[in-house]
């Protein structure tokens, strides 16, 4: 009972912040931009597919992920979940270490990771610069 009270308040919380933060106006102006948050998350969705793609075509290559420090036989559905789950902790975590690359997978969970700490800078940084078009970055 507790725990259904405290996922019912814990949801509501989580929407009403949602939505505060989507529709809500900050000194009657809303520097909210639904193109740039929605780009940001196709940018996203397209890099994290990406290097799932990479990591699932270099596994027949002998790129491997582990998973828990042991090289199972998985088959290729199986693999490629294993690719979108290892690319989506790394892009927004850095991972987890559940799942371990080998080999040339290391430099590409690197170069993810890398992409994954610059893209909100990024989006932020272009927020900020249409906020206020005499101040722009170059």
């Amino acid at each position: 009972m507790i725990a259904t009270i405290s996922i019912l308040v814990i949801t509501f919380l989580l929407a009403g912040s949602l939505y505060a933060f989507i529709f809500g106006k900050v000194h009657k102006k809303s520097y909210f931009s639904y193109e740039i948050f929605y780009t940001l998350l196709v940018v996203y969705f397209t890099v994290l597919t990406s290097f799932a793609c990479l990591y699932f075509v270099l596994s027949f290559q002998g790129v491997l992920l582990l998973d828990d420090g042991k090289l199972q036989q998985l088959s290729p559905f199986e693999t490629l979940a294993h690719s979108f789950y290892f690319s989506g902790v790394t892009l927004m975590t850095v991972g987890y270490g559940d799942i371990t690359p080998v080999g040339w997978g290391r430099l590409l969970a690197l170069i993810e990771s890398l992409i994954g700490y610059i893209l909100p800078p990024a989006f932020f940084l272009k927020v900020w610069q249409g906020k206020d078009g005499s101040r722009m970055i170059r």
